[in-house]
Order: structure tokens, then sequence, then C-alpha cells
């Protein structure tokens, strides 16, 4: 039987992933890939919450809550990614030193 401590490790992994995705990765992209598995993971925890707890559904609301803010989210930093690119060539935030014109 699938257990909370079962879902809380897949959930810890996959933010662990994530984290290390934000903080190895030099490419814009793959940064918020790694922003959206910690995402992720938060959410399969409020499921996994929302399953074992006795009140109805709360974890599944929560976690349609996030899924939507995420969405936004990616859609902001993909607008900001493009934007950057086009102004200076490059997606590799450590070649971008002025925000600025």
């Amino acid at each position: 039987m699938i257990t909370l401590t079962h879902f809380l490790i897949v959930s810890a992994c996959i933010f662990c992933i994530g984290l290390y995705a934000v903080l190895a990765k030099r490419n814009a992209i793959m940064i918020l890939v790694g922003i959206e598995l910690m995402i992720n993971a938060a959410i399969l925890n409020f499921v996994a919450f929302g399953k074992y707890d006795k009140l109805h559904y709360s974890g599944q609301v929560f976690a349609l809550f996030a899924i939507v803010l995420a969405a936004a989210a990616v859609a902001v930093g993909l607008a900001i990614i493009l934007n950057v690119y086009r102004h200076y060539k490059t997606i590799n935030p450590d070649n971008i030193t002025d925000l600025r014109d």
C-alpha cells in the first residue's frame, strides 16, 4: 500500500532535481523548468495531504490554484526571456550585465 511517506519522498526527490536545475544550469529556460519542477513537487504535497486528510478536497483545491499560478508565472517568465533574447541575443544569465539602455 502506498502511504503518505511514499508521496513525500517522491516529492522531495522532484524538488531536489528542480533545485539542482535552478542552481547548476546557465540557461534561462532550464532555470524556468527547474522552478516548474519545484512547484510541481509542492502540488504533489498538496494532493497527497488532501488524500490523507479528512477535509473534503482541500489539498486538491490548493493544487488547482497552484497550477493556475504556475502557468501564469511561466507565461510571464517566457515573455521576459524572449524580450531579453531580442535585446542581448543570448539567454545565458551570466552574459546579461545591464538591464537598462
